[in-house]
């Protein structure tokens, strides 16, 4: 049970996953993290098609490995999330609390993003320049 739990958890954060790579507010990198480690629980050979992907593979395993994010990421992470308060703020007009309470969160959420460390793969190239 557990199993098949795990599966459709994996093949749920897939989805939002994919569905984040065209649309701007919603975040594609960490679906793909939970997708991996759900599949990892329930189907070593869709993990190790994840893992192997070469677009959605390197940032899953920077951050098994290390915790890391790249540079890339990390901006568009932070642009993501700066636009959605942008939208949320104009269309929603929500009341202070709710602002403040959004706004509390992202930062947050950004300072986090942007204290992990870069992938050694990224500081490796930086060094070789």
């Amino acid at each position: 049970m557990t199993r098949h739990l795990y599966l459709a958890l994996g093949f749920v954060s897939l989805a939002l996953g994919i569905i984040g790579a065209f649309l701007p507010l919603l975040p594609t990198t960490i679906f793909i993290i939970i997708a991996a480690y759900c599949f990892g629980r329930s189907s070593a050979r869709l993990e190790a098609k994840i893992l192997a992907h070469p677009r959605l593979g390197p940032p899953v395993i920077a951050w098994r490995r290390e915790g890391a994010i790249g540079t890339r990421a990390k901006i568009a992470a932070c642009t993501g999330m700066a636009v959605g308060y942008v939208v949320f703020h104009l269309t929603g007009n929500p009341a202070p609390l709710w602002r403040g309470l959004a706004a509390a969160g992202l930062i947050a959420s950004a300072l986090f993003v942007v204290t992990r460390p870069r992938p050694m793969a990224e500081r490796g190239t930086e060094q070789a320049r």
